[in-house]
């Protein structure tokens, strides 16, 4: 196998939101009410929004970074690559990588937009989400027509507003939806109560997948207080598995048949003992626990109907038959620090190795493109999008994809990325005002 042929297509990537992202989205009479980002004395920088101060996370944006500069700490534009936040710049990162398409989940909203739900005046949370909606499908993604798969945000608060964004996203072009791997956890209802169905319905109605990443439910993997970080390092991203028995158990996938989920960033490695044990349980307990797959078993269903997602995993990859090799999607994760920008053709292809041509051009692109309704050959020819033919044109446009310490990134001006700050945003150098309380969010 020649790593320049392949052809991949990243179903999870994050983009760091840019300064001017709210400006002439946000009807006139909220448009000082938008998140604001904001410098504070400590160099570092923060979005503000609705009293909340909210930090980006060292780890949400470590591209291009030595590992032993990871860390928790909150950043500033200035320490990060310009791919992070700016478009052409992230397609440039993209051509280094070799990959041709790619689906961004936010960050400084959460992964299924529970900044705007947690806004008191549901009007304005309305307005700010939808504003960063059509950011994301008009500008982020149709800059660059073919490079993107569009993700939208749901208003978590009503079921029917839901409905009604999905359809009007879907008219744009967008067919995936983010949503909490476990909204009992946020405080909604869970997976098992019908509260949600107009939401799936309409899903259901327009082909949208719905995506679960991990971290969505706001809570982090903790076994004890005292636990080192590796700990929930280790656990986080196979703990999706909470979210799969939710979904086979519960009753989405049996009320409304055809819509899929997607398991984001949880891996794959785990999937076929999960399969193993739900059909083990249902055959000795389906009795008198009263579960009904009308002659399937829920193993079969969790195939025909999840999308599963991994980045490194030569265990799952090996193992694909028993997962189910047309669900299983391929992600980069950049800029985060489970990345493998810029060598991710080379890692990948080390899981690879072996494996017959149909099911390579399953996983590394052909899935994603079906499942997603994502065509990158009607914007451009399949021969320009190897890996090979990407970073020929990275090399000619110059991307440098050396590693630097923090603060050491620059654009092709030779200009600080901080410098972005000042354009288009006067009030952007702003500091917080007096009486304002930090938290920390978690996705």
């Amino acid at each position: 196998m020649d790593v320049d042929d392949l052809i991949l297509v990243s179903v999870d990537d994050h983009v760091v939101e840019p300064p001017d992202l709210f400006e002439g989205r946000v009807p006139a009479k909220y448009a000082d009410r938008a998140p604001r980002l904001v410098n504070r004395d400590d160099g570092t920088d923060v979005w503000t929004y609705e009293g909340q101060v909210l930090p980006n996370v060292g780890l949400n944006a470590v591209a291009g970074r030595p590992p032993e500069e990871y860390g928790l700490e909150p950043t500033a534009l200035r320490q990060v690559r310009k791919g992070c936040y700016d478009v052409d710049a992230r397609v440039d990162d993209m051509n280094a990588n070799g990959v041709v398409g790619s689906m961004c989940f936010p960050s400084f909203p959460q992964f299924c937009g529970q900044l705007f739900a947690r806004t008191e005046n549901k009007d304005v949370a309305l307005a700010m989400l939808q504003a960063y909606n059509d950011w994301h499908i008009d500008e982020w993604c149709g800059s660059h027509p073919g490079r993107f798969i569009p993700l939208a945000l749901p208003p978590l608060w009503s079921p029917e507003l839901m409905a009604a964004e999905v359809h009007r996203v879907a008219e744009k072009g967008c067919h995936a939806v983010s949503f909490s791997e476990n909204p009992a956890k946020l405080g909604l209802p869970s997976l098992h109560s019908d509260h949600w169905d107009p939401f799936w319905k309409a899903c259901e109605d327009a082909g949208t997948v719905v995506c679960l990443h991990i971290g969505s439910s706001s809570q982090l993997v903790v076994t004890a207080d005292d636990a080192p970080i590796d700990v929930l390092i280790t656990l986080q991203p196979m703990n999706i598995v909470q979210a799969a028995a939710d979904l086979v158990w519960g009753p989405v996938l049996r009320k409304f048949p055809t819509f899929r989920f997607a398991l984001v960033e949880g891996g794959i490695g785990w999937v076929p003992y999960f399969l193993e044990r739900i059909d083990y349980a249902y055959a000795r307990h389906r009795f008198w626990t009263g579960q009904r797959f009308g002659g399937r078993l829920p193993s079969e269903l969790f195939r025909e109907r999840i999308i599963t997602c991994f980045i490194d995993d030569p265990v799952g990859v090996a193992m694909r038959d028993e997962i189910g090799v047309d669900g299983i999607t391929w992600e980069c994760d950049y800029p985060h620090s489970d990345c493998t920008w810029p060598v991710a053709p080379e890692t990948l292809a080390s899981s690879l190795d072996g494996v017959p041509a149909a099911d390579v051009e399953k996983l590394t692109h052909a899935n994603a493109m079906r499942l997603f309704r994502y065509d990158p050959f009607a914007h451009r020819s399949k021969t320009r999008s190897t890996v090979g033919a990407l970073r020929a044109e990275a090399r000619a446009a110059g991307v440098d994809t050396a590693v630097r310490p923090a603060g050491k990134h620059h654009d092709e001006r030779g200009t600080l990325a901080s410098d972005l700050l000042h354009v288009g945003a006067p009030n952007s150098r702003e500091r917080t005002t007096e009486g304002t309380t930090e938290q920390e969010q978690p996705q």
